[in-house]
């Protein structure tokens, strides 16, 4: 058996490898036979090692690979390892691992169902600018919907005018128009009595937090970990994000609040949610009428406060 050192050196060379493309599956393949081999004799030290690599796998996988073979590869060293660690909060993170690269190959194996049949013309896509597309066609938006309405409501409304101005032997078809009318206008209705609501809770309900500006980003400072700033972060300093413990040589980039995380971790996080996930710091955003809102926001935020505190003043007044 090889001596832990050499062994940890070997996992530091593999975990470079993660990150080049074609080396992946290969490295994968290279870590799961050293944790078969050697990780039920290894020493606690050995052990975290070998587990900080196999994290490592699960983050370049959520942040830079999507083909099928680089996921089932590191499901294959979830599951192994999963078997061989005791820590219970290891085990919990290795079983999300698990569970989500299913999750992602099953997501697979449901696009290449839905593309095999719309090759078979079996699926319900749509033409779109002259190709059929893989999904159902969209709902129409509600403005289409209420202008094809009432498209439909004026022009039943027109031939039922012209057809009561012709002979009475069209009466039949006369009835059948006003039918078709009246059903028109009152789906026409029901359509406004869904849209109105919705309308309504916009004007007072917060605008949904856009992707943070991408120049921000761009600007966010990388740090490079040393020992010295492990030491002051603590033992079990870990990414946020990806709840992968920190080594020595990881780069961090930097928050204006002074948190850090993994900058792969970062950019869908800021993307999604545009704030920080420790303590929800919001960064500037591209969009000039949610910030414009932003503004009016905090204004009135504290006119709230001069006026509670006006309140508050003239009670203790009174007392």
């Amino acid at each position: 058996m090889a001596s832990e050192e050499h062994l940890k050196q070997q996992l530091q060379d593999l975990q470079k490898q993660l990150g080049k493309k074609q080396l992946f599956e290969e490295a994968v393949s290279s870590i799961n036979s050293l944790l078969r081999d050697n990780y039920p004799s290894a020493s606690p030290s050995l052990r975290k090692s070998f587990y900080s690599v196999v994290c490592r796998v699960a983050t370049i996988l959520k942040t830079r690979y999507t083909a099928p073979g680089f996921w089932l590869a590191g499901l294959g060293l979830f599951q192994q390892a999963q078997c061989l660690v005791s820590d219970p909060s290891e085990k919990q993170h290795l079983k999300s691992c698990i569970a989500e690269a299913r999750e992602h190959l099953h997501d697979v194996e449901n696009r290449s169902d839905v593309l095999e049949s719309a090759q078979n013309g079996t699926n319900r896509g749509y033409l779109f600018e002259g190709h059929l597309t893989v999904d159902p066609e969209p709902p129409q938006p509600a403005w289409l919907a209420q202008s094809n309405l009432l498209s439909a409501v004026d022009t039943l409304l027109m031939a039922e005018s012209s057809s009561s101005s012709s002979s009475s032997s069209s009466q039949g078809q006369n009835d059948n128009t006003s039918e078709s009318a009246a059903n028109l206008l009152q789906e026409l209705m029901e359509s406004l009595d869904n849209i109105v609501p919705e309308i309504l809770d916009d004007n007072v309900r917060a605008p949904r937090v856009p992707p943070a500006s991408k120049e921000v980003v761009a600007k966010l400072p990388v740090i490079t970990l040393t020992e010295e700033i492990l030491t002051k972060l603590g033992q079990d300093a870990e990414c946020a994000i990806c709840k992968e413990n920190l080594v020595v040589s990881d780069k961090m980039q930097e928050l204006p609040c002074k948190h850090t995380f993994h900058p792969p971790c970062l950019k869908p996080w800021l993307d999604e949610h545009n704030s920080c996930p420790i303590c929800r710091h919001e960064l500037q955003t591209d969009d000039h009428a949610y910030e414009n809102w932003k503004e009016r926001e905090k204004e009135a935020e504290e006119e709230r406060k001069g006026a509670a505190n006006a309140v508050r003043g003239g009670e203790y007044m009174y007392v």
